[in-house]
C-alpha cells in the first residue's frame, strides 16, 4: 500500500474547504456538506474519498447515512514541512522592514 498523498489532497481548494468545515463544525453528514457547495454529490463525494485516502478525515456510517469527521493528525506531516520555510520567510520579513526602518520618511 503506498503512503498517503497529503499534500496531493491539500492542492485543491474544495478539499480545504472541507477541511475547515469540519474543523469549524465537527462531524457531518455528506448531505450537510455537499449544502455548502455548488456541485453535484458524486462530485463532493470523490473529494471526501480523496480525503480519506489520505488520513484526513475518518468516514463512519449511521445508518443510511455516512458521517465525516477531521482527522488533523496528518497535518503534522505538513506542517514539519512548512516550519522551515515559515523561518526562511520570517527572516526576510525582518530584513525588509529593517531597510524600510531604515529610510527616510517622505
Amino acid at each position: 500500500m503506498s503512503e498517503p498523498d497529503v499534500f496531493g489532497a491539500l492542492a485543491n481548494p474544495t478539499r480545504r474547504e472541507v477541511l475547515r468545515l469540519l474543523r469549524e463544525h465537527g462531524e457531518q453528514p455528506v448531505q450537510a456538506l455537499a449544502a455548502r457547495f455548488d456541485m453535484r454529490r458524486p462530485s463532493l463525494s470523490e473529494h471526501l474519498r480523496v480525503l480519506r485516502d489520505a488520513g484526513l478525515v475518518m468516514e463512519r456510517p449511521v445508518g443510511r447515512q455516512r458521517l465525516y469527521a477531521l482527522r488533523a493528525e496528518p497535518l503534522r506531516e505538513v506542517a514539519d514541512w512548512l516550519t522551515p520555510y515559515e523561518r526562511f520567510w520570517r527572516a526576510r520579513l525582518a530584513g525588509l522592514r529593517d531597510v524600510l526602518d531604515g529610510m527616510p520618511d517622505d
